[in-house]
């Protein structure tokens, strides 16, 4: 991180967080956020470090204000939001929360619904640097009058894709408006990321926020065909479960010992949320240690459902789509797919969740033949290899020719 000339107090939480070399992505954005006057979209790899990519230079924007109102008189502004950074899941909220603490002594607050609104009407109480939250509480908030945005100098939209899908879209473009208007007091530079982005992202940016639009579209650094091993294994539909339970005796996890004692993590995908809690249901049965996710989870659970599976002490953690974007949890090993996504964007965020940081993963798709022939046109798109596999005497083999 030293060639990105940090300041030595951020240089030394990352070196306590064990980062210590700048990723390609942070060495293309960092330099253009310092010195943006206006918007800027950028595209890279899940796992690439955008988060930082982005906080740091706000980081220091933000030191630079200091100073200077250190130098005056207090008015309204000295206490107010500076940066809104909007998410599309829990999940990612929260992660990004967890990295403004873990690298800043800036205070932020969560803003998402299925959370009492009167408890973080009293958290923006407290004056917080930074909130991050969902489009359509943050908006609440505003219209409340409990969020003041006059003095908003960053707005960052991260997943930007899924943010501008049809049921986040009017509240995206809506919060864009109304933070960046010219009835704010301060100019808002506009930042927006995510690992797959369309060509229709930028005119619809371009519509909405009145500035030049930057961009840095980093090119594919081949994760998903140098560094994950896909396979293929297929079953009928009623049998899914059940080669999903050899499965994961197979690759000898652990999963039946105590907890804590393996070192894989494998997260299992499933599109229907219904069918994650019937998967769980059924692994346990047979007493495999696992845990679900997903969106009607109440906050409680997904919280210990996420920090036993990255602790290790649940080595497997069965989800819906939710979790496909933004879950950044290290050495996931596994990837398994109970079915194939509806187009490649979600197979990549999906498959995206294993062989993060430069470390290699595996990752199977478990179908009928139906799915085999969509994973086969997702295989030519991405240019990846997909490898068949049985399940045969506990094991995983090629399949007899």
């Amino acid at each position: 991180m030293n060639e990105l000339s940090l300041s030595s107090q951020y240089i030394n939480f990352l070196t306590k967080r064990g980062i210590t070399n700048a990723t390609s992505v942070q060495q293309k954005v960092i330099p253009a956020i310092r010195k943006l006057d206006g918007g800027l979209l950028f595209r890279s790899e899940t796992g690439s470090g955008k988060t930082l990519a982005y906080l740091l230079p706000i980081f220091e924007k933000l030191d630079e204000m200091k100073q200077i109102q250190s130098k005056q008189a207090p008015t309204s502004q000295t206490k107010a939001v500076k940066v809104v950074i909007v998410a599309p899941t829990h999940e990612l909220a929260s992660q990004i929360k967890v990295e403004i603490q873990q690298t800043s002594n800036y205070k932020a607050v969560l803003l998402l619904g299925g959370s009492p609104l009167k408890r973080q009407m009293e958290a923006l109480k407290e004056k917080p640097d930074f909130v991050v939250g969902a489009p359509n509480r943050i908006l609440e908030l505003i219209h409340l009058k409990k969020l003041k945005i006059e003095h908003v100098h960053a707005l960052v939209l991260d997943e930007v894709d899924r943010l501008l899908s049809p049921e986040l879209r009017d509240d995206t473009e809506d919060l864009i408006t109304r933070i960046t208007t010219q009835q704010n007091t301060v100019q808002t530079n506009l930042i927006a990321c995510s690992a797959t982005i369309k060509q229709n992202i930028l005119s619809i940016l371009e519509n909405v926020y009145t500035k030049p639009i930057n961009t840095i579209l980093l090119k594919e650094e081949d994760v998903l065909k140098t560094q994950i091993t896909h396979w293929a294994i297929h079953a009928e539909r009623r049998q899914k479960i059940d080669t999903l339970r050899s499965l994961l005796n197979a690759l000898n996890t652990g999963i039946k010992g105590k907890p804590g004692k393996t070192q894989q993590k494998i997260l299992v995908f499933t599109g229907r949320v219904s069918d994650v809690d019937n998967i769980v249901s059924k692994l346990q049965f047979k007493k495999i240690n696992c845990s679900g996710l997903h969106a009607k989870t109440d906050k409680l659970k997904r919280k210990q459902a996420i920090d036993r599976f990255k602790s290790g002490k649940c080595p497997v953690l069965i989800t819906s789509d939710l979790a496909a974007r933004g879950l950044d949890i290290q050495n996931i090993t596994h990837v398994i797919h109970m079915d194939v996504p509806s187009n490649e964007d979600f197979f990549i965020h999906r498959s995206g969740r294993t062989a993060r940081a430069g470390q290699k993963g595996s990752n199977v798709v478990i179908g009928d033949e139906y799915e085999m022939r969509q994973l086969a046109k997702i295989e030519k798109k991405l240019g990846i290899t997909v490898y068949p596999k049985e399940l045969r005497g506990g094991k995983i083999v090629d399949p007899e020719i």
